[in-house]
């Protein structure tokens, strides 16, 4: 697969985050110096806490050694349900600010064998994740909110072309994920920009699929699908789906990738019920920390060395809470046990 971001400065911005970000944070660098021994490292800060702490979600310190470094690894961010006055999602912001403008969520089964061998890439910089919402009362004291969707034919293409230049690198097929049946104009800009693209990658295979009946079929067929192109929304929820169809959260890389910067990230969040207990699954972050070496610093031998460490682990019959399910050979571990496992199996 052709890396989109070349980076030969190793120096990597480490963002522990919230709630378990800040044991698999740890984990995951472990594994990487243990792959990289020249990596330089910097801590920063970011996320609910710091925002309690100190006003701030992300700090412009932050948002400076994180641009200086190229590379974050970012950990969890713990939300607040209800509106926080002056409160924004510092990851979100982090990307847009880096402009990695592409998510990358691979979902595969480590632990057994099936025919789910899958990559969500999802346009990560529009979207309703933007942040602008009207809260309007009206006359007869009903509340109502709009909430802005942005879908624009530059955001688009950038994270097309990044979409079908790996699809045809590592010839696979693409679906075009879209509702514009419905939402004509949004999602009919999307998925005519799209299909534009496809038309300069004639070796890629393309096919189009609503949002829907994407889900239905991933659920139904898991293996029907190689690379998915979303919109950030649509996105977002089908590499979830794609991950409780893999070995779930605790086993789930991304990487948000842009022409200068990178951000590897966990998906399953901060887990605030687990946090603290030394029990949370490491493997997600260090997998993360594997895309950040082969699609942004293209040190493929690392990242494939790190992925096989991480298959002897499993092999030794190594489980985390939430991916054993008590069979024979298996032996529950922590997150401490497992990074020590897989860092031996690296050596």
């Amino acid at each position: 697969m052709k890396p989109k971001t070349q980076n030969p400065k190793l120096t990597l911005c480490v963002i522990p985050g919230d709630g378990v970000g800040r044991e698999v944070i740890p984990a995951a660098v472990r594994v990487l110096r243990a792959a990289l021994p020249e990596l330089k490292t910097v801590e920063a800060e970011a996320g609910w806490t710091v925002f309690q702490a100190a006003g701030e979600a992300l700090p412009p310190e932050t948002l400076r050694v994180a641009a200086e470094a190229g590379a974050v690894l970012f950990g969890a961010v713990s939300s607040p349900s209800a509106p926080v006055t002056g409160y924004r999602s510092p990851i979100v912001a982090l990307r847009r600010e880096l402009g990695t403008f592409a998510n990358l969520r691979p979902a595969r089964k480590w632990l057994s064998e099936s025919p789910l061998n899958l990559m969500v890439v999802r346009e990560n910089t529009e979207g309703l994740y933007g942040g602008r919402e009207e809260v309007e009362t009206l006359p007869d004291g009903d509340a109502r909110v709009t909430s802005h969707r942005v879908i624009s034919r530059r955001g688009t293409a950038r994270v097309a072309r990044l979409a079908f230049e790996m699809a045809a690198a590592a010839r696979w097929p693409v679906t075009i994920v879209h509702k514009a049946n419905v939402i004509r104009r949004g999602d009919g800009l999307w998925r005519q920009t799209c299909l534009e693209v496809a038309r300069r990658y004639p070796s890629v295979a393309v096919e189009e699929a609503l949002v829907d009946a994407a889900a239905y079929h991933l659920a139904r067929t898991p293996g029907r699908y190689r690379l998915l192109l979303c919109p950030n929304l649509y996105g977002d929820i089908l590499s979830d789906l794609a991950s409780a169809l893999a070995d779930g959260l605790g086993m789930a890389p991304s990487l948000s990738v842009g022409a200068r910067h990178a951000i590897a990230e966990p998906v399953h969040g901060s887990a605030p019920d687990i946090a603290g207990r030394g029990v949370a699954n490491p493997i997600a972050a260090i997998l993360s920390a594997a895309m950040l070496c082969r699609h942004h610093w293209n040190r493929p031998r690392a990242a494939d060395r790190i992925e096989q460490a991480v298959v002897r682990a499993l092999a030794q019959g190594l489980r985390t809470p939430d991916i054993a399910t008590g069979g024979a050979g298996e032996t529950r571990v922590g997150t401490a046990e497992m990074t020590a496992a897989i860092v031996t199996a690296l050596r």
